[in-house]
């Protein structure tokens, strides 16, 4: 905001009443970034620079005092978690304490009032006016727009993401049962699978850590796998009324609509002043080429609604008065988090750990302000957070069917450098073909910027270069986007040389990282980095304001347009056969006894999964696509799928090749010893199933001639498989 900006707000703004040149944003950053070298934008600038990293003027009294700069070294003055501008000017000293001043939304104050962290301030009367009046200063100067409240802002900024995230799901919101993501149907059929197990928490106080629906009889750590508990229990009505499938994709959309309004929200309020800068930064960290990638498998994965609260209240505790109680609601989030993606979370607090470190080694004083209020929230946090987890946590490290470290078919997946430049291929520029080498799937793209953005960021760490807050972001994506190359070093798939990944991979909980995803981190820096370019480039002085802002749009577009959001690819899948739908199975299968998909449910095959999961699980299959220890040893490496079966494997085989074995005496036996483990009832083979005859003779070849039934053939082995007998 320009003086002349500042000079037309309405007489009785408080701010505005203290003068032009004394105007403080409320938007500056908090905690260990609210210190007076961040107001200035710089650890080495002089102590008059012009604006702060809000883009807002500073008061001149803050120019001419240096007593602020000794702020940091005080850990025990009040000033810290005041207002450190307003604390050293004697001039504006009334207006906080006026009762009609809004100043005390200011952003280091939060800390010091309670009402500030119930969220709910930024709506609340007294602040309303003084809100919209600086925002309407802001944004571009459009009628409509200025004159609208801050709750219909952001109501509007919302309802576009929500748009954007019915665009990128709209083929699928088609026919929901019947389509799925073109490449790689295990991960949705299992989330589905996880979300019927929801259910039967909620309704039957079914054990929500461990389960033998599937992988009977020896079962699953759900604990130990994605099991999505924080989503599927919300999700309970929408599952029994609608089913699995649309419970899956009302979970994707509203993972990139939320993730991009959390973002959205915290920076309006909390680093930025602009609405379009903020919009900026929340568009990109919600619908960035990586979360895209993860939108067709991983719901649980895009589900980062939580992660600017976590950073936030991070924050707040470097300068809180109060660290035990920001330290319990830090927890609360943490809990939260861990039954929507462990994985996501142990990001999160890598990341705030790298950004903080990165700051204090910019400008060590500021320690000595923060780990008193620090320490003490995090021990707060751990101590809370571990009680709250502290059984769930056993259940997955120690408990049946654990496993220690990913199975080796994941742990060396590591981002192409040249993957950093090149458009994802759920883009409007991208290319499948071209990324084919480029990342370990078309599910893990975690980088995929283009050109055109990766300049960009780069251009706004040399144009922002002396602000802290981009130095420190800067260090941060780079750090965990060099992480993210994995433990062998390529470009364009030519392997250079060994990355420090090969050295972190078999620490404890690293050893359960997939590396390709710390680029989920360097797109949330990119994020914020371009927030932060469009609210300097929008409160700039030059001649030609108009002219700035035009040039800041084009340079938008031209970053981001490549990678714009595309609907995603779906392809048509095989229904649910009528034997299930109808119920005609539950004349044959026992409680204890397993209905037995043809072919055995594996990574690959993950039809019988999605019956179950049409029935709320209502029977218990063998196999399926989890993640458990080798062998079904606990404390084994981890590897996709339960124990090797042989006879699983040969059905698998024929469904693929379509090509039908000369079995032995031998290999019948097997297979009925197999049916016995499982303690099948019946076996199901769907009649449109792909190579269906060639598998209907093999199967008929092991356990003798089978019957259509409806849509299906149906073998019931039941004398078989009867151990009485």
């Amino acid at each position: 905001m320009t003086p002349a900006e500042s000079r037309a707000l309405p007489a009785p703004h408080p701010e505005a009443a203290a003068g032009p040149d004394e105007l403080v944003s409320y938007r500056t950053p908090v905690g260990i970034l609210a210190g007076p070298a961040a107001l200035t934008g710089t650890s080495s600038a002089p102590t008059n620079s012009p604006t702060t990293p809000g883009g807002t003027p500073t008061a001149p009294a803050e120019a001419a005092a240096p007593a602020p700069t000794k702020a940091p070294a005080e850990p025990d003055a009040p000033a810290d978690d005041a207002a450190p501008v307003e604390a050293a000017a004697p001039a504006p000293t009334k207006a906080p304490a006026e009762p009609d001043a809004p100043a005390d939304d200011a952003a280091p104050a939060e800390d010091a009032a309670p009402a500030d962290d119930a969220a709910p301030a930024e709506d609340a009367a007294p602040v309303e006016p003084e809100t919209a009046a600086d925002d309407a200063e802001a944004v571009p100067t459009t009628g409509w727009w200025r004159h609208w409240t801050r709750r219909r802002q952001h109501l509007a900024v919302g309802g576009l993401f929500l748009l954007a995230a019915l665009w990128v799901t709209s083929r699928i919101w088609l026919d929901p049962s019947g389509r799925v993501a073109s490449l790689y149907t295990g991960d949705p059929a299992q989330v589905q699978f996880f979300l019927a197990h929801s259910v039967r928490v909620v309704l039957h106080g079914e054990y929500p850590f461990y389960t033998e629906q599937f992988n009977y009889p020896d079962g699953v750590n759900l604990m130990a796998n994605t099991a999505v508990l924080a989503l599927g229990i919300p999700m309970v009505p929408v599952t029994l009324l609608f089913g699995p499938a649309v419970s899956f994709v009302v979970l994707v959309t509203l993972g990139l609509a939320g993730t991009a309004m959390a973002w959205y929200l915290m920076l309006s309020r909390h680093l930025v002043r602009t609405p379009l800068a903020a919009a900026v930064g929340g568009w990109f960290c919600g619908f960035s080429p990586a979360m895209l990638s993860h939108a067709s498998w991983h719901p649980n994965i895009i589900s980062q609604f939580l992660l600017p609260f976590i950073i936030w209240r991070v924050l707040v505790l470097t300068r809180s008065r109060r660290p035990i109680r920001d330290g319990a609601l830090l927890a609360l989030l943490v809990t939260a988090q861990a039954f929507i993606n462990e994985e996501i979370l142990l990001f999160t607090a890598l990341a705030c750990g790298v950004f903080l470190l990165a700051v204090l080694a910019q400008e060590p004083a500021r320690w000595w302000a923060a780990w008193r209020p620090l320490g003490a929230g995090v021990v707060t946090c751990a101590l809370l957070a571990g009680a709250l987890l502290a059984y769930p946590l056993y259940v997955q490290f120690a408990g049946p069917m654990a496993y220690h470290g990913l199975s080796d078919a994941v742990r060396d997946y590591g981002n192409d450098i040249a993957a950093f430049f090149a458009p994802g291929s759920p883009t409007l520029g991208g290319n499948q073909r071209a990324n084919v080498n480029l990342a370990p799937n078309y599910s893990e793209e975690n980088a995929f910027f283009g050109w055109s953005l990766s300049l960009l960021a780069i251009g706004i760490v040399v144009w922002l270069r002396r602000e802290l807050i981009v130095r420190a972001l800067a260090a941060t994506g780079v750090f965990f986007a060099v992480l993210s190359l994995g433990e062998r070093v390529s470009w364009w798939d030519r392997e250079l040389f060994t990355g420090p990944w090969q050295w972190l991979v078999h620490l404890p909980l690293l050893d359960a990282v997939v590396p390709t995803r710390f680029g989920l981190i360097t797109s949330v820096v990119i994020g914020l980095l371009l927030a932060l370019a469009v609210e300097r480039a929008w409160v700039l002085r030059p001649a030609d304001r108009r002219t700035v802002r035009t040039l800041t749009a084009a340079g938008l577009a031209f970053a981001l347009l490549p990678i714009a959001p595309m609907p995603l690819r779906m392809v048509s899948r095989p229904p649910v056969p009528d034997f299930i739908t109808a119920d005609r199975w539950r004349a044959y299968v026992g409680p204890d006894q397993t209905l037995v998909p043809i072919p055995v449910p594996s990574m690959g095959n993950t039809h019988g999964m999605r019956w179950a999961a049409a029935t709320n699980l209502d029977f218990k299959i063998p196999g399926g696509y989890f993640l458990a220890p080798r062998n079904g040893n606990t404390g084994d490496a981890g590897r996709f799928g339960g124990r090797p079966s042989g006879v699983g494997q040969m059905l698998e085989e024929v469904a693929t090749t379509g090509r039908t074995p000369k079995l032995d005496d031998r290999q019948r036996r097997r297979f009925t010893d197999e049916l016995r483990h499982w303690r099948a009832a019946i076996l199901v083979l769907p009649v449109r199933q792909q190579n269906s005859e060639p598998l209907r003779r093999t199967v008929e070849d092991l356990v003798g001639p089978g019957r259509q039934e409806l849509d299906v053939w149906v073998w019931d082995v039941r004398a078989l498989t009867d151990r009485s007998v």
